[in-house]
């Protein structure tokens, strides 16, 4: 399927590689072009890759630079009019890319981002159905954790999509990218596809969520430390609101800063060591 590049970031990613590798080449589409970008694996991964799937290309890290710089890494390599980004710790649905090429012939030309649905390998509960971002500028992957009983079967506008397994408009991607890259490198990890769905937004972008097309996920592969991902999720959400809407704008918004932002801050500093480091 030579309109869509699949890109997937590993990272000590081994026990999880063959399902992953082999939900995408058992789709039937002998062309697939499949970029993994390994973040300076430990585990063998690399070698285990070379060996057993030789058609994949393997953009190698001698350490690890982050989802955000592996990501542009394997767009910018990737020769696809639109771009599958893939954890890999997802597998994806039979059929997976039949139905993206059906959605790919109607669909307006102002679409971005396309959101799968997403569930966790016991094929029942959501992981994520699309993001969505509140009044309090504070994001949550839609239906996460509720059992899949058909609610979130139509197609619909969303925010922004979940980068697990998210599929890019390769013209959107330019149109967004920055000195920093597609995903702002400086996230590091996590709210980096909030970022770039807001960009894409206030470009006149959309992006829709298409239940039709089905992924799961395990959630297990990343293996950060607990406090470090809350670090980087209360960094990386300033971030973005800073670069989308302005502290001045958000400021604006006292009641929310008084009784969530505040309080928030106060507890993490007394909590957790890594708000002490340089942002």
């Amino acid at each position: 399927m030579d309109e869509i590049s699949i890109v997937i970031l590993t990272f000590n990613s081994i026990n999880f590689l063959s399902s992953c590798l082999d939900s995408l080449f058992n789709q039937g589409h002998p062309n697939l072009e499949v970029i993994v970008v390994d973040n300076g694996s430990g585990d063998g991964t690399v070698n285990f890759i070379k060996e057993h799937y030789p058609s994949v290309i393997i953009i190698e890290n001698k350490e690890n630079r982050g989802s955000c710089v592996a990501r542009n890494q394997g767009i910018m390599r990737a020769r696809g009019k639109w771009v599958l980004t893939l954890d890999c710790d997802v597998l994806l649905e039979r059929n997976f890319f039949v139905k993206i090429a059906e959605i790919l012939k109607n669909i307006p030309s102002d679409i971005g981002i396309i959101q799968p649905k997403i569930l966790n390998l016991d094929k029942k509960t959501i992981y994520s159905c699309g993001i969505y971002l509140s009044w309090l500028r504070r994001f949550h992957d839609i239906g996460q954790g509720s059992l899949d009983s058909g609610q979130f079967n139509a197609n619909k506008y969303i925010f922004g999509a979940c980068s697990a397994a998210a599929i890019y408009n390769r013209k959107m991607l330019e149109t967004v990218k920055e000195n920093t890259g597609y995903f702002d490198q400086r996230f590091f990890f996590l709210v980096e596809d909030v970022d770039l769905s807001w960009r894409a937004q206030r470009k006149g972008w959309k992006a829709v969520f298409c239940p039709e097309i089905i992924c799961y996920h395990s959630g297990y592969s990343s293996k950060v430390n607990n406090k470090f991902r809350q670090y980087l999720c209360f960094r990386n959400r300033y971030y973005s609101i800073k670069k989308n809407e302005g502290f001045r704008n958000y400021a604006k918004r006292i009641i929310p800063l008084l009784l969530y932002d505040f309080p928030r801050l106060v507890y993490f500093l007394l909590t957790n060591r890594y708000m002490f480091r340089k942002i």
